[in-house]
């Protein structure tokens, strides 16, 4: 004891006199629910507030008090005390149960709680003896648990509802017959155990046993007052010599704390002892810290008689009833004494056994290791900054261990740092540039290698491969990067640090197939470079269903499209790549873009990488440029020429363009409007390589008539553009015959002699008609190397023609003439003179004509019963009639029609005839007429 230290975590709160409100001597306390109750040898019971004043107060029994407890679920108190005798055989002691939330008057001055039961403790059965100790167990409200001991080693034993009288009562006896001094209830999982403590044994009493079952657990014992429990149900009790501990199983710890035992208490994990020091003469009341080994609080005090704990205080009450009130300081208050002192290790485990939030306890190590820096003593300094991680910024301590003589505890503490993953990347790049400086593979090799259980890395994992590469690390550097799954990184070290293209091709391979897309994309420029057809046959498994289980849609599948700039200083490389998957996948997606590229290539003169079909899907054309300089800049092996393979490139260049030719006709097939590549860069494409053969398809193709025939006149090929205009100039295979005049005018600018051609090219003219004859002179005249005779039989024929023409219409209009005079005539007819009507029989049926019957005008008869309801127009001639009509107003309906006229007029050989047809039918004049 005389080792331990001594400190002032407690101080006086209070101290004074007890209220003269309490009157007679103190004989028990109790506390709980905010109160200190007193009962006095006069028979009242006194409640002191929080203020230590008197609260309130009443007579609970007519002689004395000896013992109270006032329960902590319930507002009960319970007391037990000495009343009148009723008779001189029968004991006055008494046990009540009163209930302070009720208050029963009596009288007008003063009131008192209703006493809810009353129980006379000794009985015939109960003999009486003197009570030496006293203790309530709250069980399952109502039911109480009530043990009275005495000096004879009996405890009686009351159970039940006392309100209701509704109790079992029984007694136990330990051995011998010496009195019991302390008693303590525990729950021990659910058994009920009792403690029962004699000055000669510790006993135990297994409750839940019929009869309760007894054990001794020691032969020594303790005496009134020295006996209490801890917060942890352990019994306590002191003796001269020590103090001891008792679980269910026997004795426990001793504490030698010498000198009598006159008070023994526990208040928040702290051991209360009021001892009568034999050395000094003098009593002292000592808080012990136990876990801690020291002494929290020690103070001299006169004669006490009661301890208790209440407010959060220890409370002592004096035999001259004054009081003193002792309250415990705050953790700062306590800490801020330790600091001043030095007591770092105390104050940790001060916080520590006080549970104190894990932030404080940090802040107390991080005094301490400040404390240890100071004295140089980094290791163990270190050791305490290690147990603030997680509450001390990491930058604090790793500044003071920057030195390069302190790089071992620097490690130390990076380590602890990762292993708790609390490491940011600046910790881990400083951690892995400790272990390359210290060239400590074997703990770079632990660090790297070390799994935590489910597979996961306690630290940056792209922080740690760039330091591992940095140092030249390469493996530790891959291993972290294949663990993590950075397969990027990976490949990148293979690739760029190592040069290990075998090795990068199989760690694709065996990737996923979205991961293997992902890095072909970034790292496919230098596998393509190195190992070409490894790389695409890596491609054509990730873009086609080779090696893809059944039921992946091919949608679903990469698009060759995604890895175009891999190959972008490689051209010869990504034209095989296409037209192998081409070749096995025939309705892509992107079959469209695949065309593109394919075209591009085939019909490129110089085989560069194409960069007009890429740009148009989007592709970064600042990257495309740059490669192409790249490539330009940069002798690429696929590329090397010279003077001696000037005709190998022709060859190559005509059989690629001979490929790009069916390509444009394969992908165009027949019954399809659009073709499975983009048209205008097809056209631009062989426009700018001077593709002929593959302009003049795609012109035909798209009826770009006027564009072939162009061609082939920017050319001079008169023969060819004859051919062409005798295939596409012929209106019954769906031709433009336009064409014909197109070709006419062409000769006719063209300054040369081409009699030839220009008789044949009026052979197709005359045939179909397509152009007056004054136009084909007009158009002839310019051509100054063209005489007459060219055109002299054709004109001899025209006129020959025209003049039988005009022969055909003199007599169609003499016969309309004549019509029209007839016509007239029977009009006139009709208006001046009477029609005679001969008919003797019906038009209809054929039956003799009689009354009542109708003529019409036309000089048919009929009936008026074969006319039924219709008399007003001829049966026989109605039809012609309404035909007629129709006919004059669907004329009347295309007068108002002006997109009809001037379709036909463009659609007519001869849109003079349509005109003069419209002016003889009277259609453009009648309109006139409407609008004026």
């Amino acid at each position: 004891m005389y080792q331990w230290r001594k400190f002032d975590f407690f101080e006086e709160k209070y101290g004074g006199k007890i209220p003269e409100d309490v009157t007679g001597d103190i004989q028990c306390c109790s506390s709980g629910r905010g109160k200190v109750v007193i009962g006095s040898n006069d028979g009242s019971v006194s409640f002191l507030d929080r203020g230590v004043k008197f609260d309130s107060g009443f007579q609970a029994h007519s002689s004395s008090v000896l013992f109270l407890q006032h329960l902590k679920q319930r507002n009960f108190l319970v007391t037990v005390g000495e009343d009148e005798q009723i008779s001189p055989q029968q004991s006055g002691m008494c046990l009540k149960v009163f209930d302070l939330d009720k208050v029963q008057e009596e009288g007008t001055s003063s009131s008192a709680p209703e006493c809810i039961g009353i129980l006379r403790i000794f009985t015939n059965q109960f003999p009486e003896a003197k009570i030496t100790s006293f203790l309530v167990l709250e069980e399952v409200p109502p039911i109480l648990l009530i043990a009275i001991g005495l000096d004879n080693g009996y405890i009686y034993c009351v159970k039940g509802d006392i309100a209701r009288e509704r109790i079992t009562r029984f007694k136990l006896q330990v051995d011998g017959r010496s009195a019991i001094t302390g008693l303590g209830f525990r729950m021990d999982g659910q058994a009920l155990l009792l403690f029962a403590v004699t000055p000669e044994s510790v006993n135990l009493f297994s409750m839940q046993a019929q009869p309760p079952k007894l054990q001794t657990l020691d032969h020594i014992g303790g005496s009134v007052n020295t006996v209490t429990m801890s917060d942890r149900s352990e019994l306590i009790v002191g003796r001269p010599e020590a103090v001891y501990f008792y679980e269910v199983d026997g004795r426990g710890p001793c504490w030698a704390f010498e000198g009598e035992k006159k008070f023994m208490g526990w208040f928040r994990g702290y051991l209360l002892c009021v001892i009568d020091d034999s050395k000094t003469g003098n009593t002292v009341f000592n808080v012990y810290d136990l876990r801690n080994r020291l002494i929290a609080y020690s103070i001299v005090v006169d004669k006490v008689s009661n301890m208790l704990c209440e407010w959060g205080n220890i409370i002592l009450i004096k035999a001259d009833k004054s009081l003193l009130c002792i309250t415990e300081k705050d953790m700062e208050s306590k800490l801020d004494m330790l600091f001043k002192k030095n007591l770092y290790t105390v104050a940790i485990n001060l916080v520590q056994s006080q549970h104190a939030d894990a932030a404080a306890t940090a802040n107390v190590m991080r005094k301490y290791g400040d404390h240890l820096y100071g004295k140089q003593d980094f290791d163990e300094a270190m050791l305490q900054y290690i147990n603030t991680i997680g509450y001390l910024e990491p930058s604090f301590v790793i500044q003071k261990f920057l030195d390069a003589q302190r790089i071992y505890n620097l490690t130390n503490y990076l380590e602890k740092l990762h292993e708790k993953g609390l490491a940011s990347k600046d910790h881990t790049t400083l951690l892995l540039n400790c272990y390359t400086k210290l060239k400590d593979v074997e703990k770079l090799n632990t660090f790297i290698r070390k799994e935590d259980g489910i597979g996961e890395l306690k630290f940056d994992v792209e922080t740690a491969i760039r330091v591992c590469r940095a140092a030249n690390y390469h493996e530790h550097a891959m291993y972290v990067a294949k663990k993590a799954g950075k397969h990027e990184w990976y490949l990148k070290i293979l690739l760029e640090d190592l040069g290990n293209y075998d090795e990068a091709l199989q760690y694709v391979s065996s990737l996923e197939p979205s991961q293997a897309g992902v890095t072909i994309e970034q790292y496919g420029k230098i596998l393509i470079e190195h190992k070409p057809k490894e790389t695409i046959d890596i491609l054509m498994r990730l873009c086609t269903e080779q090696g893809i289980p059944n039921g992946v849609f091919l949608s679903m599948l990469p698009s060759p499209v995604d890895f175009i700039t891999v190959f972008v200083q490689h051209p010869h490389s990504l034209m095989h790549f296409l037209e192998r998957y081409a070749e096995i996948v025939q309705d892509s997606p992107a079959q469209a873009e695949i065309n593109n590229t394919l075209l591009e290539l085939y019909l490129s003169r110089d085989l560069n990488f194409p960069s007009i079909s890429l740009s148009e899907n989007g592709l970064d054309k600042d990257l495309i440029d740059h490669s192409v300089a790249a490539a330009v800049s940069k002798a690429d092996p696929e590329k090397k020429t010279n003077a001696d393979s000037k005709d190998a490139m022709e060859k190559d260049c005509t059989e690629r363009q001979q490929k790009g030719l069916e390509l444009l006709k394969m992908a165009w097939p027949s019954d399809l409007e659009q073709p499975l590549y983009d048209v205008d860069l097809a056209v631009i494409l062989c426009e700018m390589n001077s593709f002929k053969d593959g302009l003049l398809y795609l012109y035909e193709k798209m009826k770009f008539y006027k564009e072939v025939i162009a061609c082939y006149m920017q050319n001079h090929d008169h023969e060819g553009l004859i051919a062409c205009c005798k295939r596409l100039g012929d209106s019954s295979k769906g031709g433009d015959p336009s064409l014909w005049a197109d070709l006419l005018k062409y000769f006719g600018e063209i300054g040369e002699d081409c009699t030839k051609e220009v008789k044949e090219v009026l052979t197709y003219i005359e045939r179909d008609d397509i152009l007056p004859p004054i136009i084909v002179l007009q158009t002839l005249a310019k051509n100054p190397c063209l005489t007459l005779s060219v055109i002299k039989d054709y004109i001899a024929r025209k006129l020959e023609q025209e003049s039988k023409i005009i022969e055909e219409d003199r007599r169609a209009v003499e016969k309309y003439q004549e019509t029209t005079k007839n016509m007239r005539k029977e009009i006139e007819d009709l208006r001046t003179n009477a029609r005679i009507f001969q008919l003797s029989k019906c038009t209809a049926c054929t039956f003799t004509l009689d009354i009542p019957a109708v003529h019409f005008m036309c000089m048919h008869s009929f009936h008026q019963r074969c006319l039924g309801d219709n008399e007003k127009e001829c049966p026989e001639c109605a039809p012609e009639y309404r035909s007629v009509m129709e006919m004059k107003r669907s004329l009347e309906q295309n007068s108002k029609d002006q997109d009809l006229f001037f379709q036909q007029v463009k659609g007519s050989k001869d849109g003079f005839s349509v005109i003069a047809e419209y002016f003889g039918k009277g259609i453009i004049s009648k309109t006139r007429d409407a609008t004026s």
